[in-house]
């Protein structure tokens, strides 16, 4: 089982500033104008940084949050890296890829929330649970495919694929980041 770090307030506080000194390097500029994307619309971008399990940077939209999954945090340690690093074995540095938005476009600070769609036409979202490195979570009123993820994080729960193997899921990412596990 996964051992989740110690939390101390100078290790978040300097997770934070890091966080936020490469969020402000790595593409959190705004997008141009043509490249904005409206309420269920359709794409093209490039990958050219992965953030975490559940976000990345496309251009030329920005950054991009993938929408109705959670990943583990990169400071939640050997989690957070898995899920980042399953993340990037789908979809590479490189990869282009199609966005599709929902009705609520993008969130509070400012990430495109999307559906991302390989070439192949398998949806990233799905496959990273699927794999089972991300669980549902579901803001309304952004709800497009959200039975077509319960249904991928239903079969990689019982099949105990990726993180679900080890109990990383035990504390979901949302009460980790709430501090309540």
């Amino acid at each position: 089982m996964h051992q989740r770090p110690q939390r101390r307030s100078s290790y978040l506080k300097a997770v934070l500033l890091v966080g936020f000194l490469l969020g402000a390097t790595l593409g959190c500029q705004q997008p141009d104008a043509d490249a904005r994307l409206g309420i269920n619309q359709r794409k093209q971008c490039t990958i050219t940084h992965i953030s975490d399990g559940d976000s990345v940077v496309c251009s030329p939209l920005g950054r991009v949050r993938l929408l109705q999954i959670d990943a583990p945090e990169l400071s939640d340690g050997e989690l957070g890296r898995e899920s980042k690093n399953a993340l990037s074995l789908v979809m590479p540095v490189g990869t282009k890829v199609i966005a599709e938005t929902d009705v609520r476009v993008t969130d509070q600070f400012g990430r495109v929330l999307a559906f991302l769609y390989l070439p192949s036409g398998a949806m990233v979202n799905e496959r990273m649970a699927q794999n089972g490195y991300a669980t549902v979570l579901v803001y309304p009123p952004n709800v497009k495919y959200v039975e077509r993820i319960r249904a991928a994080v239903a079969i990689a729960r019982k099949e105990k694929r990726g993180l679900w193997a080890t109990g990383g899921f035990d504390c979901s990412p949302r009460d980790y980041r709430a501090r309540r596990c």
